[in-house]
């Protein structure tokens, strides 16, 4: 099999191309990258299977060529508001499975629409597999399974827990900053009883998680909200939310959105202060140690034999120890999802979001913690053996 990598020696792909540089299913690994000399120069760090080019996404002819010559894109060239839609449309006509990182709620409501054309030619794609969303749906889908029937469910994460990407290809404004600006300011979709609304990004809402307690955290505009409603049509709320360890964390980021909300700076200028402050601040690890929530979640309220109750689900105490860089978190799941559709364990044609029924969720995480050293099994906290 001959896998084409997006974008795969920047901050975040350079992370899911190491992870599969060592399948030995693959015949061929193209690194594609706006800048052929950085593309080239970090394909020298593999085998003769490994190879770099430069290729301009928005090049339709050449980006279509390039696509023809494999059997399956992982796509990590962000910002996705810009750059999803087209590029699985493209990878849809020109035959080739699909897998990305998309965090941009606006095109996944557009890229499943595309899930009956997927169908129609046979082509598999998963929009949205690293850790928010990806992970974190996965979580959310444990969460939900352990109830007979499901009210509400929330994903989440935490601000300060991931470390910066060390390396990119990329110059000039940071792709995950531009992506965090668009998510923070104006309006994001919920889906909220029963139907999808608008509201403030940011929005204060107060998240009970069992064994835990009652904390505040932040709406902010990731795909899982919209996604789980999609297929689940039957649930009634869903939101992705943030927390910060420190209430400075949420204090800062509402700061400096203002100013960009009030064009004071502009988002490019806001972007820039935010990749600044986090490779200026000394960020924790995924870690247990901490009060409030875990770091990474999924949440799910229902009913259990009868009686209201609610499961949270996160790594365990140990595994959350466990230095990781932004990059690591969203780039290792990317390589797992073609790990599996490698084992002809994704074999689905249709455009699915990680909840979507297309991923076991014990043969993903068992592979995570093979791919990370950790321990196997998560955490599940269930509202009823509290």
């Amino acid at each position: 099999m001959k896998v084409l990598c997006l974008g795969g020696s920047g901050g975040m792909g350079r992370y899911a191309t190491k992870a599969i540089a060592d399948f030995e299913e693959l015949e061929a690994i193209t690194i594609a990258d706006l800048n052929k000399d950085a593309a080239e120069e970090f394909a020298k760090s593999f085998d003769a299977k490994v190879q770099g080019i430069g290729l301009d996404v928005t090049d339709t002819k050449n980006l279509a060529e390039a696509l023809k010559r494999h059997d399956l894109v992982l796509n990590t060239t962000g910002p996705f508001f810009m750059f999803g839609v087209p590029i699985l449309k493209a990878a849809i006509e020109n035959n080739c499975h699909y897998i990305d990182i998309c965090d941009d709620w606006e095109p996944t409501e557009e890229m499943l629409k595309l899930d009956s054309h997927a169908k129609d030619v046979g082509i598999s794609a998963i929009i949205g597999l690293g850790a928010s969303p990806g992970i974190t749906n996965l979580m959310g889908l444990v969460a939900m399974e352990e109830l007979d029937s499901v009210d509400t469910v929330i994903t989440g994460w935490d601000l300060s827990s991931v470390n910066p990407a060390e390396e990119s290809s990329q110059t000039g404004t940071n792709a995950a900053m531009i992506h965090g600006i668009q998510q923070m300011t104006g309006k994001v979709k919920i889906f909220e009883d029963g139907q999808l609304s608008m509201v403030q990004s940011l929005k204060e809402l107060k998240i009970n998680y069992p064994g835990k307690g009652i904390y505040k955290a932040n709406i902010f505009g990731h795909p899982e909200a919209i996604s789980f409603p999609y297929h689940f049509p039957k649930i009634k709320n869903s939101f992705n939310v943030a927390h910060g360890s420190k209430k400075i964390d949420i204090y800062i980021i509402k700061i400096i959105l203002w100013l960009s909300e009030k064009n004071i700076i502009s988002q490019d200028k806001a972007a820039n202060i935010f990749h600044w402050l986090e490779t200026q601040t000394n960020r924790p690890s995924f870690s247990s140690k901490k009060a409030g929530l875990p770091a990474i979640y999924g949440l799910a309220h229902g009913i259990k034999n009868g009686s209201a109750a609610s499961v949270g689900v996160t790594f365990s105490a140990n595994n959350l120890e466990k230095e990781v860089s932004m990059g690591e978190a969203t780039g290792h799941p990317l390589a797992l999802g073609l790990k599996l559709f490698l084992q002809g364990k994704i074999n689905k044609p249709g455009v699915f979001a990680p909840e979507g029924g297309v991923i076991d969720v014990q043969d993903f995480f068992n592979a995570y913690a093979e791919l990370e050293g950790l321990e196997k099994g998560l955490d599940i906290s269930r509202s009823w053996e509290i």
